[in-house]
Parts: C-alpha cells; structure tokens; sequence
C-alpha cells in the first residue's frame, strides 16, 4: 500500500487559517468588525470567493468577533429605524 504523506489531514488547518485571517488578520482590518456596516463589508470581499455562501459565513465571523448576531438588538452596528 503506497503512503499517502501529507494528503488530506494536513489541508484540514486552512480553514482555521482562514478564520484566523478575517477575524484578526489583514482581512478583519478591511472589515472592522463592531463597527457599522461591518457585515456588509464582510459579505462584500468575501463574496468574491464564496458567492451567497458568504452571508452565513459572514454571520457567522460576526458571532465569533462581536458577540452577537446581526439581527440582536445588543449589535452594535445595528441601525435604528
């Protein structure tokens, strides 16, 4: 039986890198998470590689970065009507 080296289980850590990157890399300094407008800007640079998958993603980092949802009155972000 041929090894299969590296192979799968060492592409599994690139989504953590991902995260990583637009929760506190370059990507999260383009957003500016708890700030207005962050998941729009979120869903804008991450459509262009995700396409509508980006706005569950980007609900998603919103939980993970601020605390809240987009839709919870205790958003920061959140705009009054």
């Amino acid at each position: 039986m041929a090894s299969r080296g590296r192979g799968a289980r060492s592409r599994r850590g690139n989504a953590e890198t991902l995260r990583r990157y637009w929760s506190s890399g370059a990507g999260a300094a383009k957003i500016r998470w708890g700030s207005p407008g962050d998941w729009t800007r979120c869903n804008r640079q991450l459509s262009r590689y995700m396409g509508a998958r980006a706005r569950g993603y980007c609900q998603l980092l919103h939980r993970r970065n601020t605390g809240t949802y987009t839709g919870s009155r205790t958003n920061v972000g959140r705009r009054r009507a």
